[in-house]
């Protein structure tokens, strides 16, 4: 198939062997063109669907990408404290997640899913202002909500989850001047 296969021309071109039946994904060779190499991220709401109430239907990650998982956050503070006000407990959840997201350098623009537990319904509407307000007002992410009898944590009223997508990571810098330096030095000292 030689260069039919480079770039997003060449992408389809093979998606669509594979698609026919003509051949199998390893029969097939890929080069990776600079394209590939850019991460994209695409917020659908398709026109079939009804309009959802603070999330998107539909979150496309295209890779490259460092896919980040972040565990469920209830809304303790750092003493391992928690409110006995539903809202309160909500907008500590929510700066949970900030948090765990700072650490890889990603904001909640980054977040393409959520998935949240709620152990009382009626806590909903409160739940949707607290969210909606980190949340940029386009591309917001999936949303899955359940109402569930209880939290591992005894007074825990809501447990929130989180997937980001993040551009992949630059190469490190200080290693590659490193490795050189490294390099260098074991040719001077062969020399001696």
């Amino acid at each position: 198939m030689g260069d039919t296969t480079a770039g997003p021309a060449g992408r389809r071109d093979r998606e669509g062997a594979i698609r026919a039946g003509l051949a199998r994904a390893n029969d097939i060779p890929y080069r990776f063109t600079k394209e590939d190499t850019v991460s994209k991220t695409r917020f659908i709401n398709p026109q079939g669907l009804s309009k959802p109430p603070g999330y998107t239907h539909v979150v496309e990650a295209t890779a490259p990408a460092r896919l980040v998982y972040i565990a469920g956050q209830l809304g303790m503070d750092r003493d391992g404290k928690l409110s006995s006000d539903f809202r309160l407990q909500a907008v500590q959840t929510f700066e949970n997640l900030k948090t765990a997201l700072a650490a890889v350098g990603a904001t909640f623009r980054h977040v393409v899913k959520l998935n949240n537990y709620l152990v009382n319904l009626t806590h909903l509407p409160i739940f949707r202002q607290v969210r909606d307000s980190y949340l940029a007002d386009e591309n917001r992410p999936a949303s899955t909500t359940l109402a569930i009898s209880g939290l591992a944590r005894e007074g825990a009223m809501l447990e929130v989850e989180a997937v980001a997508v993040l551009p992949p990571a630059p190469a490190p810098k200080k290693a590659a001047g490193a490795a050189r330096s490294a390099t260098r030095a074991a040719k001077r000292k062969r020399r001696s």
